[in-house]
């Protein structure tokens, strides 16, 4: 943090403040506007690509951006001149961002796959950064991504502020400090896999968001995208299908003596996540020591006695972080969190209800499945479904209540950019 505010101050002195786009003007999307345009020197938020030209429009006026400086564009020379002249830029093509010279890097902060897989992959093709507060695309295919994005010479990233980069942060500095990580966990206050966007409609008008998007949270499909994603960047894996999902009303520091440390071992350390634990909504990584002057000092130092050792972060501030992410990118080359290689955990699709033959599925957050975490070799060795790609599948058999689905269940829908990706994937990397 420290080095990433003094890169930023000193952008903020030269007058050249660090200049990116954004494809999304959301919940999200709104919140990274306020954060940059009031609140951060050295970085502008120059452009905004989304669907809704006025949501995109609003994302800036809404925070104190006068209308007559804020410029509709067409092409990326457009939004040059627009830049030129102390304006902002709104779009609905995601390539005139990815084409503007001015442009240092990018956000993704749609959460939708197939929308997500066409902007990064035009990003990577047209040589610009991208940080990604996309769990669901990442979880999908952010190995081929990543895969991609190091052969165009860019940087691919997940984002800071959210669960999974807040675990890559402490699992780097446990490792810094010379421990080993075990556990990685998201710390949970409510699951149930059976929740709709209709027993979800309240929450998300409270809160201004979608309700397929707050249903995701509730049904465990989000936290399983957001682990997948951790455990991709570390090697970790699951120790079972759906991971352990322990209920404890505790502080986590309670937690280290409920895992076997020889299954953690041998397993390479597990990806994990705790219902009603505290402090929520943080995250936690439990670590071991290497030898006992290391335990001698960590006990000192009042962490206890081990083997585990509990390291945790009491929150998670999206938005306000976000932007961080982008300058660790840019001004450091520095990814927050991305894929190591080839996937090691796979989210699937499971049913949420009885469905017939011929029922075309509503994807994530919606009335048919729910996803849940399993290991990516056991996934294409029993031909599973990932979740990620569900949308607009036709089943072409009935299946039941809480059965994972298989390739061999669905017609996939034809023309999807991310069902091709994903069949690249799995032809690339083998478990």
């Amino acid at each position: 943090m420290h080095i990433v505010d003094t890169a930023l101050a000193a952008r903020a002195e030269a007058g050249r403040p660090l200049r990116f786009g954004m494809i999304g003007a959301g919940y999200m999307g709104r919140g990274i506007a306020n954060q940059v345009l009031n609140y951060m020197p050295g970085m502008q938020l120059s452009a905004i690509c989304n669907r809704s030209l006025p949501a995109a429009i609003a994302a800036y006026t809404d925070h104190g951006v006068p209308r007559d400086r804020i410029v509709v564009v067409e092409t990326a020379d457009r939004l040059e001149d627009a830049l030129r002249n102390g304006c902002f830029a709104v779009t609905t093509d995601p390539a005139v961002l990815c084409d503007a010279p001015s442009l240092e890097g990018l956000v993704e902060a749609t959460g939708h796959v197939e929308h997500g897989a066409h902007v990064t992959m035009q990003a990577i093709l047209r040589g610009k950064h991208m940080v990604l507060m996309n769990a669901e695309l990442d979880a999908t295919v952010g190995p081929l991504l990543r895969h991609k994005a190091d052969a165009a010479g860019v940087i691919l990233s997940g984002c800071d502020g959210d669960q999974p980069g807040v675990q890559l942060n402490l699992v780097r500095f446990v490792q810094s400090i010379g421990l080993v990580p075990r556990v990685c966990g998201n710390i949970k206050g409510l699951q149930d896999r059976y929740r709709t966007p209709e027993t979800q409609a309240a929450y998300a008008r409270q809160w201004g968001q979608t309700a397929h998007m707050v249903t995701s949270f509730a049904d465990g499909t989000k936290i399983s995208f957001e682990q997948a994603i951790v455990a991709n960047a570390t090697g970790m894996q699951v120790a079972q299908r759906g991971m352990i999902g322990i209920e404890h009303r505790g502080h986590v520091d309670d937690m280290t003596g409920l895992y076997d440390l020889d299954q953690l071992r041998a397993l390479g350390g597990i990806v994990d996540y705790v219902v009603g634990g505290l402090p929520s909504p943080g995250v936690y990584v439990f670590a071991e020591a290497q030898d006992k002057v290391q335990a001698h000092y960590l006990n000192y130092g009042k962490l206890g006695t081990g083997p585990l050792y509990s390291f945790y972060i009491p929150y998670h501030l999206m938005v306000f972080e976000v932007p961080l992410s982008v300058a660790r990118v840019v001004l450091l080359g520095d990814r927050v969190i991305a894929p190591k290689g080839g996937p090691v955990v796979d989210v699937v699709a499971v049913a949420k209800c009885d469905l017939s033959e011929g029922t075309v599925l509503d994807g994530i957050g919606g009335f048919h499945t729910y996803g849940v975490c399993e290991n990516y070799r056991v996934s294409r060795a029993e031909n599973l479904l990932p979740m990620g790609i569900t949308a607009s599948a036709r089943l072409k058999r009935s299946v039941h209540k809480d059965q994972v689905l298989t390739y061999a269940d669905v017609e996939l829908p034809s023309g999807s950019l991310a069902c091709s990706l994903r069949a690249e994937q799995d032809g690339m990397f083998h478990p």
